[in-house]
């Protein structure tokens, strides 16, 4: 059984690529590599947004294990230009998977992004993958499994989290939320 660990950053300072965590997500990256510290993980793949990175830093020193930077795992792009209702634009790209924004890219696009990803952890040898991303990306990861994941499931992640994705013999996938908002 294969087994791939999908994070959310922790808490940042913002949004831009270079946004560094807060040093509240400097606890919480802490916190989350203590809570990962019993589970066995023989790769770590993260987005190369430096919130991503530092989220995991901790867990990849304690691990002693590379950490490896994919771009499909960066924060997907709604659009190219500010959108004061950007909310309401991310709702309506939950229930419409091909709608698009001003150069941005469509959940569908995001989804089959991320999702590439994983397969090509799938057809690995490695048994225990961890991934970092961004909370847009891995609630379309997650709702690629789970067709009902949506617009509130995606309000409702916290910075960070942590969910297990278990592909089984008969290519079913479980999915199982593993962090509680509250561990921080």
């Amino acid at each position: 059984m294969k087994s791939i660990y999908v994070i959310r950053h922790c808490e940042a300072k913002g949004q831009q690529r270079e946004a560094h965590l807060s040093s509240k997500g400097v606890q919480q990256a802490e916190t989350l590599a203590g809570f990962l510290s019993n589970m066995d993980i023989d790769r770590i793949i993260s987005s190369p947004f430096v919130r991503a990175i530092e989220s995991i830093q901790p867990v990849a020193e304690r691990k002693d294990k590379k950490l490896e930077l994919d771009d499909r795992l960066s924060e997907r792009i709604l659009s190219t230009r500010n959108l004061p209702d950007w909310l309401e634009k991310l709702r309506e790209a939950f229930n419409d998977l091909d709608l698009k924004f001003d150069d941005g890219e469509s959940s569908r696009d995001a989804m089959n992004r991320v999702t590439s990803v994983v397969e090509e952890i799938r057809k690995s040898d490695v048994e225990n993958t961890l991934i970092v991303t961004h909370g847009n990306l891995m609630a379309l990861l997650l709702k690629k499994f789970q067709p009902d994941f949506g617009f509130e499931d995606w309000r409702n992640l916290s910075n960070p989290d942590v969910f297990l994705l278990q592909f089984l013999d008969n290519n079913e996938v479980k999915v199982e939320r593993l962090w509680v908002s509250d561990t921080v």
